[in-house]
This record gives structure tokens, C-alpha cells and sequence, in this order.
């Protein structure tokens, strides 16, 4: 299909966009969009709900709710975050991750319109990529955007889920991906690899970040490092057995949030954590099978922010 600037597909995404604007902003019914755009009220009605199916539109709803209010300052004051936000939850589908994304999406658009120059680092995660695609479109080439670790597997290929570049991309910042695979084949190796001036430079940047965004990975048979293949079965078994309750860039933790001393973390390629972070540490972490991994974080003061959902601020405060 082409995608040309006069392609049928553009003119189409055009013409979508114009019928959004049309009826979310300015308040158009779909008959005086046909009118305006010249097609009959069903290619209206079409039109918008193809601007809402191709995320040209963006809905946030300005009203703060008092639930989520009430459950996010509930969290703060348990836990000590420098920021927290809830998301109201779909009572069918708890775990959506959109809520999220877009309070996410909010607070990472606070910082970019700062005129000073701001580093922000990124873990990975199906979360992060969701907050990216809320972001609207920005110019910000005062700021940089770094990742905390490498986006390759051992054997070069891509890993899922960066945001990084795709945040750089959306906000017209420079970008610094993390020059190394996730994981090292061995320490000395990382000690080597670590030496690299790209490296330290990436380093530097993560270490002086005003805000990090990271995700939180459960530890168990779902969890991303055994489903992505950095952790084969017998190897998180083991771990789980040690206590492993979750992970943070690939930096697995006790159920204290303590970063564990075990084989799989000497050969972690990622930048370190800071314990008790002065600067944000965000984490965007919600559902049942990650509360174990979000509480350990929380406990461990690996994180000093957190944007969740509904639900799971009720059962973290239980």
C-alpha cells in the first residue's frame, strides 16, 4: 500500500483527522461534519471512529477523580513517593494498561515543556511503549533521552518493547540507547564491555537523570525474562526459590527490594539502580501477578514514583 503524501491512505488519515477535530473539539454533530466535509452521515460517522481506531485522537478526561485522588496520596504518604498516580480501573478489564499510559503520558509531558535541559532514561516494557503512544508530538531538542539498558539479546537480535526510540522520534529529542546487549555472556566480559567510551557516556546520562521510567516484571513462570528467554526454567526456578520477587531493567530483586547476589545480575549489562533515588524513579506497574514484584520495589525504595491503576493501589494499601 503506498503511503505517498497524496496517497489515498493519507488523504483518508487527513480526512479522519478533520472529522475528529471536527467532533471532539469543536463540538460538531456527525450531520454538520457531512455537511462540512462534503459526504453522506454515514462516511461521517465512519471517519470519526476511524480517527479514534488510529489514535489520531487523544481523550483525557479533565476531572480529578476522588477514589483514585484518595488512593494515590494514601500511597504517598505509606510509601514516601516523590510521585504517584492512579489510573481508574475497567472493572472488565483490570489490567488495561491505557489508564495508565495516559496518566503516565501527563506526567512525562510536565517535564518535557520545562525550557532547561532535562535527562530522562527509560527502561522497556509493554507499559512504556503504551505511555509513548499517549504522548502528542513535541518539539524538545533541549532535552535528551536515554536508555538504561541494551535493546539486543546475546545474539544481536532486537529485544520488544524500546520505547526509547520511539520516545526521541515522537519528541524530537537526541537520543542515547544503551550501546550493549542486556545481558553479558560472562562478568569479565561486562567489565570489558563497560570500559567502551559510549558506554560510560550512556552511564553518565543515566546516573544524572532528572526522571526515570522504568517497569516492573513479575518473578515467576509469566515473567518477561524467562517468556523473552534470558531466563531459561531451571535457572528461575532456582531464583524463585531464593526468594526473587521481581525485576526492574533486568535487575532482579528479594522480596525486601534488596538486588539479589546471584549469577543471572554479575552478568546484567544494565545501568545500576540507585537505592533510595534522590531524583524520580517512576515505575508504571499495575495487575495481580506483578503486586509482589510493585510491593518488594515500594519496600526496597527502588522506586520513588509510581503510576498504577485502581485496583491494584486498593491491594498494595490492603
Amino acid at each position: 500500500m503506498s503511503h505517498g503524501r497524496f496517497s489515498p491512505e493519507s488523504t483518508r488519515l487527513d480526512d479522519a483527522a478533520r472529522a475528529g477535530w471536527l467532533y471532539y473539539v469543536a463540538g460538531n454533530t456527525q450531520d454538520e461534519i457531512a455537511r462540512k466535509l462534503g459526504v453522506s452521515r454515514q462516511s461521517a460517522q465512519r471517519l470519526v471512529a476511524m480517527a479514534v481506531a488510529e489514535g489520531l485522537v487523544k481523550v483525557r478526561l479533565d476531572h480529578p477523580i476522588g477514589r483514585c485522588m484518595d488512593l494515590a496520596a494514601a500511597l504517598r504518604d505509606r510509601f514516601d513517593l516523590q510521585i504517584c498516580e492512579v489510573a481508574p480501573s475497567d472493572p472488565d478489564a483490570p489490567d488495561l494498561l491505557t489508564g495508565i499510559a495516559i496518566a503516565a503520558a501527563a506526567e512525562l509531558e510536565r517535564v518535557l515543556k520545562s525550557p532547561e535541559r532535562r535527562i530522562i532514561s527509560l527502561g522497556t516494557g509493554r507499559a512504556l511503549r503504551a505511555l509513548v503512544e499517549q504522548l502528542p508530538r513535541m518539539s524538545c531538542p533541549q532535552h535528551v533521552i536515554v536508555s538504561r539498558l541494551g535493546n539486543m539479546m546475546e545474539d544481536g537480535s532486537a529485544t520488544p518493547y524500546n520505547a526509547t526510540i520511539r520516545l526521541a522520534e515522537r519528541v524530537g529529542a537526541p537520543h542515547y540507547p544503551y550501546p550493549l546487549p542486556v545481558l553479558a555472556p560472562d562478568p569479565q566480559e561486562l567489565r570489558a564491555m563497560q570500559q567502551q567510551l559510549g558506554v560510560r557516556n550512556t552511564l553518565n546520562l543515566c546516573a544524572q537523570a532528572d526522571i526515570s521510567l522504568v517497569g516492573i516484571g513479575q518473578m515467576d513462570m509469566t515473567a518477561p525474562l524467562h517468556i523473552d528467554g534470558f531466563l531459561p526454567e531451571p535457572e528461575i526456578r532456582d531464583l524463585i526459590a531464593q526468594g526473587a520477587a521481581g525485576e526492574i531493567t533486568s535487575w532482579i530483586y528479594d522480596t525486601d527490594g534488596r538486588i539479589m547476589d546471584c549469577a543471572f545480575n554479575r552478568r546484567v549489562a544494565s545501568a545500576p539502580l540507585p537505592a533510595n533515588p534522590e531524583k524520580p524513579v517512576v515505575a508504571l506497574a499495575s495487575g495481580t501477578a506483578k503486586l509482589p514484584a510493585i510491593r518488594a520495589a515500594l519496600q526496597g525504595r527502588l522506586i520513588s514514583g509510581l503510576i498504577t491503576s485502581e485496583v491494584t493501589a486498593e491491594r498494595l494499601l490492603a
